[in-house]
């Protein structure tokens, strides 16, 4: 059935579709009406679930690791700062495999404090074993959730799962979507299983110490396994497609790429004024196209290569940076070629749309425009040359 709703009610109504028996959140702009929307539908019974008001996001992170570990399906939401906060929590909840689905409204982190949008917040958490979904627009969130938790349960699997959409752009955007029946989620979804908890009659030991002669086992399981989501996530689209009528890679996408001579790699819902400007572009005779990365983790580095390897020029644009190297999705997606003989002539970086500034289609052919001969390393994109005084001044 198709609703014209607010990006955060539609992740909300996901959310309840999902059935989690327990939610926690700490309220943060611009998450605030997901959990908001959330927290009503329980008060009103809509949902039979426990909503645990906590004092901050830290709290909110620790009561859901606490409800999945004694088998029940759970959920929380969180932005920038409050994702740093739960940071310690978020690298527990992965080392434990509890397959807890987080949505992060991505917004920059302080200082100077900004409430508008970048990736910094959940790129800067990387590397904590979650994985991670970047939603282009909010049909995708939407799907994305019940994806989530299809991913996340999945006896091979048992890992936490981020899905992440751009706050504001996303999250307060209003967009008419196809919103699936109970019937047709449960189908995707069957309850929760847990293949190990917390039990009294069963007891057992989730995080205990490892010495050296087992941490290191321990982190290269959760590896193979973010290994093995790379081939299941594509099957998981699969059936969802059968069941709701959307086709989905999961991993990466491309548009008009096949013979493109410049790509733009981008995440997110930059990807939406992207094609945008691939349309004009295309209609003066300019080869270009888009590769859109889903899966930022596990980073679907093989698929990549197969996208761009004969493709001579790329440019990709990141909307967050790795302060004093390189801009993330650039570095990586520079690996993909390491060792390789067929690859891209050419792969700039660019870094745009930091703290919630635009990204104009002018900004897009600004891109195009720079994406010569000459590499950029970690070009700035929209710089206000009066303001970098001041800051060096």
């Amino acid at each position: 059935m198709k609703e014209l709703l607010e990006g955060s009610m539609i992740v909300a109504k996901a959310i309840q579709l999902c059935r989690p028996g327990v939610i926690s959140a700490y309220p943060i702009t611009p998450q605030t009406h997901i959990v908001e929307e959330l927290a009503q539908m329980v008060a009103d019974g809509h949902l039979n679930a426990q909503f645990v008001n906590v004092e901050s996001e830290h709290s909110a992170a620790s009561v859901v690791l606490g409800s999945e570990a004694t088998g029940v399906r759970s959920y929380t939401a969180t932005s920038s700062q409050g994702l740093l906060l739960m940071a310690e929590v978020i690298f527990n909840i992965a080392g434990m495999r509890l397959p807890i689905v987080l949505t992060d409204a991505n917004r920059a982190i302080s200082a100077p404090i900004n409430i508008w949008n970048d990736q910094q917040d959940t790129i800067s958490l990387r590397d904590a074993g979650w994985i991670q979904l970047y939603a282009e627009d909010n049909q995708e969130a939407l799907d994305f959730h019940i994806l989530a938790y299809r991913l996340a349960e999945d006896k091979n699997i048992m890992l936490p799962v981020m899905v992440c959409m751009d706050g504001f752009i996303l999250t307060h955007g209003i967009e008419t979507v196809d919103m699936p029946t109970q019937e047709q989620v449960d189908k995707y979804l069957p309850p929760y299983k847990a293949l190990y908890k917390l039990d009294v009659d069963n007891p057992l030991t989730l995080g205990p110490l490892a010495d050296p002669d087992y941490y290191t086992e321990a982190r290269y399981a959760i590896h193979e396994t973010q290994k093995k989501a790379l081939a299941l996530i594509p099957k998981l689209t699969a059936e969802f497609a059968k069941v709701f009528g959307r086709n989905y890679n999961g991993l990466i996408e491309g548009y008009q790429i096949k013979d493109a001579e410049r790509v733009i790699v981008a995440m997110g819902s930059v990807c939406g004024t992207i094609k945008d400007v691939i349309d004009e572009l295309r209609k003066k005779g300019k080869k270009v196209g888009l590769l859109k990365i889903t899966s930022f983790r596990p980073f679907p580095a093989q698929e990549i290569y197969e996208a761009l390897k004969n493709v001579p020029k790329v440019a990709v644009l990141d909307r967050s940076v790795s302060l004093g190297s390189f801009a993330p999705a650039a570095s990586e997606i520079k690996a993909c070629f390491f060792g390789k003989t067929k690859k891209p002539k050419v792969i700039s970086s660019f870094v745009a749309g930091l703290g919630g500034r635009d990204i104009t289609k002018d900004s897009i052919k600004e891109i195009y425009s720079a994406l010569t001969q000459k590499e950029k390393t970690c070009e700035f994109i929209d710089l206000k040359p009066e303001l970098l005084k001041e800051n060096y001044e």
